[in-house]
């Protein structure tokens, strides 16, 4: 084959070439046709324009007292009549007749202690005055007789017939017997006063409540030693420790720097670690008038005005000193959001929402104003983060970047 057939059969890629230039100068003019719109479809979406910078706030759920609330301290609820039940002699505890949770009367039988040798004294006691009254019977007895002698003889010496010493024997003999009488009268008194004595040692051994009350803790079991000082080995002071439930208040510490904020019957309110979701009524009782060096503080004693069984005593209390009375619809919590974040839009009120990274406008109805706090009754979630104070470059749809604390 000849060199010219050869040339023939080579592949003239030159026209390719030229085609493919031309394809890519096209492309690359439609990407510079195109990129103009195209940014301008973005930023018109919002995705280029740049973020507006934000304060973002929560809708939170509080109870309208925190908004005229001046102070805050914490403390216990606190029995103001509380007892240890406890005996005034010693001696084994025989029967106990309540539990934890009892309720029990004034004078209301607790416990019963071993009594075996007071009822013998008293027993005693008892015979004992009997034999003094029959004494003293006797000696009056003898003092009538003595008296109708001494009579008898006065008359007789009056007519010279009884002699001078008959008249001293007989006038000594009655003195004596008025003496006689006077001692056993004594005596008698004296064997009353040890039966009473055996009486009220016996009612010792029936330890009753001395108010009306609730028991809290027993202390001791039948068996057990009761003794007032609780020296003896296995010994115990006191059988039961009652309260009186109507006597419960609410201890605080005030710190000396706020204590000029607080006054007596200042209105209060209360919050029992126990029941979170619960608020009480409550008045400021007493200032205790001292202070606490160690902590800087000065006692305060919060009385609540509605009973409630559900109250116990150490229980852990947060108290609230109001500027004003709670009244009866500000004692269910509301959802509420800072005045701030309210705009007005088309005579409805409104807040921005933050969704993602962007907002949108939401139409909200609102109740009342609390401070710088509004109720919102329709419209928002618990929770929800909407922008505070938005200006006009807030829109909806608007790219937005959170301010961080």
């Amino acid at each position: 084959m000849s060199t010219d057939d050869l040339s023939r059969l080579r592949i003239d890629r030159t026209k390719y070439r030229t085609q493919r230039n031309k394809w890519k100068k096209h492309f690359l003019l439609l990407i510079v046709l195109a990129a103009p719109a195209g940014l301008g479809i973005l930023y018109g979406t919002g995705i280029l324009k740049p973020a507006v910078r934000v304060e973002i706030a929560k809708v939170t759920t509080i109870y309208p007292s925190q908004t005229f609330t001046l102070l805050n301290a914490s403390g216990y609820v606190v029995a103001q009549r509380r007892s240890a039940v406890s005996s005034k002699i010693t001696s084994w505890l025989d029967s106990l007749l309540v539990e934890e949770g009892s309720i029990v009367k004034k004078g209301e039988i607790i416990a019963t202690l071993e009594n075996k040798d007071v009822t013998a004294a008293l027993e005693k006691a008892k015979a004992n005055r009997e034999v003094a009254s029959f004494e003293l019977e006797q000696a009056e007895a003898e003092l009538t007789e003595a008296v109708l002698a001494f009579n008898r003889i006065k008359e007789l010496l009056e007519d010279e017939v009884a002699s001078p010493s008959e008249y001293d024997i007989s006038e000594a003999r009655h003195k004596s017997a008025i003496a006689a009488v006077a001692a056993k009268k004594a005596a008698l008194q004296a064997s009353r006063s040890a039966q009473n004595e055996a009486e009220v040692n016996l009612e010792y051994t029936n330890l009753q409540a001395p108010f009306d009350a609730v028991v809290l803790t027993k202390n001791a079991d039948v068996g057990d030693i009761v003794t007032p000082v609780g020296a003896a080995v296995n010994a115990r002071a006191s059988v039961v420790t009652i309260a009186d439930m109507d006597s419960l208040q609410v201890e605080v510490d005030v710190s000396e720097s706020n204590i000029e904020l607080v006054k007596t019957d200042q209105p209060c309110e209360i919050q029992l670690d126990a029941f979170p979701d619960k608020r009480f009524r409550g008045k400021v009782h007493m200032i205790v008038p001292t202070a606490d060096r160690s902590k800087a503080s000065v006692l305060v004693k919060i009385s609540f005005l509605d009973k409630d069984s559900s109250v116990l005593p150490e229980m852990s209390a947060k108290a609230a000193f109001l500027k004003r009375e709670v009244t009866e619809n500000e004692q269910i919590p509301i959802k509420t959001v800072p005045v701030s974040a309210i705009v007005k839009y088309k005579g409805h009120d409104s807040v921005y929402v933050l969704a993602g990274n962007s907002v949108k406008k939401k139409n909200i109805e609102t109740g009342r104003k609390l401070d710088n706090m509004v109720e919102i009754i329709s419209g928002l979630a618990t929770g929800d983060s909407i922008v505070l104070s938005p200006t006009d470059k807030i829109k909806d749809g608007k790219k937005v970047k959170i301010i961080e604390d």
